[in-house]
Order: C-alpha cells, then structure tokens, then sequence
C-alpha cells in the first residue's frame, strides 16, 4: 500500500508495520520498565563508594592539653622551615672561604705621630700616672714650691723642658697650645690614629699645672711664675744648678725654688693665656673645666695688658735662656684664641685694632718675619685670624685688617716656597728659617703645620689656591712644601737618618737627655757622679721614643754626641710644632678634613655694622 510521501515521493506503508495505538502505548510501557535500575547489592554499592570518609578532628591531642589542629600545622611548619635555613646557613658559612680584612696600612706620618706623642710621656714631671708608657721614668721633683706665695703653694707637676729638668713656663705654654690648635683643626685624625684620648691628657697635664702657677681662683694678679730651677751656672752654687748636675729627674732631691714676675709678663701671661684659652676649646665637654681655664686665660691676659712690657729681664735666666724679642706678638696671639674660647667682642677689637697689628710686626718684612716658633706667634696669629675672615667673613669693621692679615699670610707661604729663594736651603732640602743658626729643625716644622693648615682652610672654602704677587699656586703646592721637610725630619735627608728617635732604622742613640742617658737600675748618682754617663760613648741605655733632636747643621751634616745640645738635645716647643704638622699630614687628604665649626663654638653671629657714609663730595 502506498500514500503520497509529502515531499513529492511515494510512501510505502507495510502492513506489517501498522499496529494500534493501544499496542504502541502497551511497547512503551514495557520499555520503560526494562530502563530502571536494579537495587544493587553491598558489594556493588562498595564498588561504586569506596572507602568510607573519616570526618577530620578540629584539635591535636597533645596529652595534657588541645591545640587547634590550624595552628598545631602552621607551628610545625615553622619550626621545620625554620630548622632548615639555619642549617643552611651554618653549612655555608663554614664551607665558604674566609678572606681576613686587614686595617690599612698607616702612613709614614701617624706612625711617627703615635711615636712623638711619647716623648712628652718621658718629658713628664711630679707624680706619674700608673700608665705613662715611659717604663724608664718615675716620680720626680716632689719638691717643688712657689714661695712667692703665703703659705708656700707647690707647683708639681708640668713638663720638664728639653734634656735637663728645668720647667721654663714660656715655651711649655706654646707647646700646649700648638697641641690644642692641632686637636681642635684635626681632632678626627687624632681619633682615626688612636691618639685623641692621649693627646688630651698630655695637654691637661700642661694646663693643670699652669693653673698652680698663678692664683687661679682670682679675679687679678700681681705674679706668675716663670721658671722653676736653677741653670745659669756662671755665678757660682752648681751644686743644685738643674744644668751643671747630670743627674736623673727621679734623684732630683733637693727642693727647687720658683722664679716669679711680678710686673710687666705681658709675654708670659697672653702665652699662658693662649694655651689655657685653646685648651678650654678643647675640653668643651667638660664645662667645668673649661670655664676654669677660661677665667685663669682672661685673669692672665687682664695681667698682661696692665703693665706692657716683657718679661724677658737682663741678668735674669729669663733673658739667659728663652729671651722673648717682643710682647706684641703674644698679646695678639692670647687675644685671637680668648675671642675664640668666650665669643666677647672685646678681645676682637683689640686684636683687630692696626696699633696693635703695627707693633706686633704685622707689616714688617725683616729677615725673620714669618718665622713660627716660641718667640715669634705672629705667624700664627695671623693664621688664626685669617680663619675668621675666610669661614665667617664679619665685614665692617673687621674686614679691613682681618684682609691684611689674610694678605700677610699668603705673603708668609710664599716665602716658603723655593721660587722665591727668602730662605736658603741645605742641599738636602731643608728650609733654614734660622738663617744657618743651630737647632733648625724645630722652625721647619712650625712652618711645615702652618702651611698644610692653610692648604686645609683654603679647600674648606672652595679656594683652589692663593696668589704670590702675579703668579698662581695651588694649595697642592703648600702641602708639597710641609711633606718635603717633614719627610726630611723623618730620613729622606742625605744622611738617610731619622731626626725622631725610634723611627725608622736609623736615628740618634746619643741623645743629649739626662733621664735618658742613665740607667735606671743603677744607685741614685750625685750632682757631679752622673758625668761619666754624659761622657761616655756608649749609646743611650733608654729610648726617648719620639724625641726630635735639634738636628743637623747648615751642611745637612750632623753629630751624633751627647755633649753638643745643638745637635742631639729634643725640646718641648719643637716636638710640639712636629706633633702638629704630623697630624696635619696623616692620613687620605678627603678624610678628616679640618673641623669649622669646633673652634667658634663659644662665638656667637655677627652682625656687620654700618659702614659711615662717605665724606662729602667737593670739587
């Protein structure tokens, strides 16, 4: 049987295929059935299931009590990760190679400075503290006493001067206040040494003793004393003469009397004034130490000013052995360092003032002007206040002098420079400041700091350099001028010897110097039984560590003899300029640059005040 397909095509219906509705529905039903699914056993339902879940437990029994399982885990973790890196690190720390860092060598000049600062341990006088780190030296001249004063006052204590035991209170005040102007430029490289704390003491051990030399506690004095021994032998009573007898300071037994000025030590009190004015900058931290040292700096300098006039007496010892040639030069000196130390105005004006400046030689060109020792400050003074001028430039009315004294520096630098041939020098190299006389070397290096600080200030205030007449120098030359002469001290010199005792390989053994030259281990000498030592030729059976001898001769030549002072004799004073310009040289140039700030701490701003109108114009 066929219908009409409705696309256009027959259709074949089999009668086979034709069933009823009632027998399509009744298949379908049957179909349906035959879909479901069969209940499933135990051991199918297992299959399909797997092992039961187990409900996790939320805390960790941990016998005596429960912790979150959180926090259990993540402390476990902890310590495990923790266990881990430590073992780590210890692995690799042991397994990798070590490299030791070695400090920097030190230059040539700090291991002279840790050297020289010794000798003034061995210049030591009164009772030693119990590291002094001079095994040779011990106790000495417990006797000595101020009987100008009422009841007598004892002036133990201070520094012997040079090879004897005499105490000379002028070049002691220079030498400590060059070691507290180097302290207070360079007290960085004092530290980077090792030497600050110890530089310090030596100063503190000057200054107390200052203070026993004049009423301290006063508002006014009346006296000072200048000397304490005896050594102008010419008139007689050698036997307790400090010079005639060659005897170790710890068999000095007699008792010493003190030499006193009573009027007119107007170099005397404004050096002591300098050095006790310097060294309260240096102690700063230590208020009440400072201000004592500056009320005795403004008694002492009150002192000078009174009575005008040197304390330099003819046929006294004090004109015999450290004559002063002016007292001009120290009153402009011990004002600049007051102004520094008390920021009072007045002492500015003094030292500014052109009287004063004309006295002191300020605009004098004479074969020694420029020439910085004990006698002769006004090299450094006027330094000193060039330093004012260039760091905080006070302007009218302070400008006018303070630039001459900026201009009569720079004047002074270029005579030190070979070009201009001021100054002669040895063959070797040594500038003779003394003009040929004995004892250069102490000068040199005077000249030598002075030098390397102004180098130093100038780069501090951007300056590159200075001018001598038309001609240009960098500051590299003045530094070159300070090397070459302390490295001649040090033994770059024709006889390949080292002026410092104790360094390098070849120095002076016979040292002009009493404690030095005598044994310690032998019985105490008298007066006159410590000649055999002077005489002898044998070398010194103690080292005086540090001690730079007066050097050689105009020659370069030099003798190695106990008996010639003007060879082999060390002296506070100079020891003190070398000390200076050490550690002005030491270490890199970029490091430890000198302190602004330090040395105006007690000055306060200045205001520049109006300059007076012009005069009146006419025609």
């Amino acid at each position: 049987m066929y219908g009409r397909d409705p696309w256009g095509g027959p259709l074949e219906i089999n009668a086979a295929d034709s069933i009823t509705d009632d027998d399509r529905s009744r298949n379908l039903q049957e179909l349906d059935r035959s879909a479901l699914p069969r209940p499933l056993d135990a051991t199918q339902r297992s299959w399909l299931l797997g092992p039961p879940v187990r409900k996790k437990k939320k805390y960790v029994d941990l016998g005596c009590i429960l912790v979150s399982r959180k926090i259990f885990l993540w402390t476990l973790g902890t310590l495990l990760v923790t266990t881990f890196l430590a073992g780590s690190i210890t692995m690799i720390v042991r397994h990798v190679p070590h490299h030791k860092h070695e400090k920097p060598q030190q230059d040539n000049y700090t291991l002279a400075l840790n050297k020289t600062l010794l000798f003034f341990n061995a210049q030591k006088s009164g009772k030693l503290p119990k590291k002094n780190d001079v095994s040779w030296r011990g106790n000495s001249c417990m006797k000595d006493v101020d009987e100008g004063e009422y009841p007598p006052r004892d002036v133990v204590g201070g520094y012997y001067d040079a090879g004897d035991t005499i105490k000379f209170s002028f070049p002691m005040s220079y030498a400590m206040t060059m070691l507290s102007w180097s302290v207070i430029e360079y007290s960085a490289k004092y530290e980077a040494a090792g030497e600050l704390d110890h530089v310090k003491e030596l100063i503190k051990w000057g200054t107390d003793y200052f203070l026993k030399t004049f009423n301290s506690s006063a508002d006014k004095v009346g006296r000072m004393v200048s000397q304490v021994g005896y050594g102008d032998n010419r008139g007689g009573g050698v036997m307790q003469n400090d010079h005639y007898c060659w005897m170790r300071p710890e068999d000095v037994d007699y008792t010493r009397l003190a030499h006193s000025c009573y009027s007119g030590c107007s170099d005397l009190a404004a050096e002591m004034a300098a050095a006790l004015a310097s060294a309260s900058i240096v102690f700063k931290d230590n208020r009440d130490y400072s201000k004592k040292l500056v009320h005795g700096a403004k008694t002492l300098y009150n002192f000078a000013n009174a009575v005008k006039k040197s304390y330099s007496i003819p046929r006294k010892e004090s004109s015999e052995f450290y004559k002063s040639s002016l007292f001009w030069d120290e009153l402009l000196w011990g004002g600049a360092w007051l102004y520094y130390a008390t920021g009072n105005i007045t002492y500015l004006d003094q030292v500014t003032n052109h009287d004063t400046a004309r006295h002191a030689g300020a605009f004098w060109d004479g074969p020694y002007y420029g020439v910085p020792s004990w006698d002769n400050k006004l090299p450094g003074a006027q330094l000193l206040l060039t330093r004012l001028r260039l760091f905080l430039s006070p302007g009218y009315p302070y400008e006018d002098i303070l630039r001459t004294f900026h201009n009569q520096t720079g004047v002074v630098m270029c005579s030190y420079l070979p070009y201009y041939k001021k100054f002669k020098r040895t063959k070797g190299g040594l500038i003779m400041l003394n003009h040929g006389d004995p004892q250069p070397l102490q000068y040199a290096a005077n000249a030598a700091f002075l030098a390397a600080l102004f180098s130093d200030y100038l780069d501090a205030a951007d300056t590159p350099g200075w001018y001598c007449g038309p001609k240009f120098y960098s500051t590299d030359v003045l530094r070159d001028f300070a090397r070459s002469q302390i490295d001649y001290i040090l033994g770059k010199n024709p006889r390949k010897m080292s002026y410092v005792v104790g360094f390098g390989q070849r120095y002076p053994k016979h040292v002009h110097h009493r404690g030095a030259s005598i044994p310690k281990s032998v019985k105490k000498e008298s007066c006159k039984g410590g000649w055999k030592w002077r005489d002898t030729k044998k070398n010194n059976p103690n080292t005086i560590v540090g001690a730079m001898v007066a050097g050689p001769d105009k020659h370069d030549g030099f003798h190695d003899l106990r008996t010639n002072y003007n060879y082999t004799e060390p002296t506070l004073a100079g020891n003190a300029g070398l000390v200076a310009a050490l550690v002005a040289l030491s270490g890199e140039r970029t490091f430890g640059a000198i302190d602004k700030n330090t040395m105006f701490s007690a000055v306060p701003p200045l205001t520049p005040a109006t300059p007076p109108p012009p005069a009146p114009w006419t025609p």
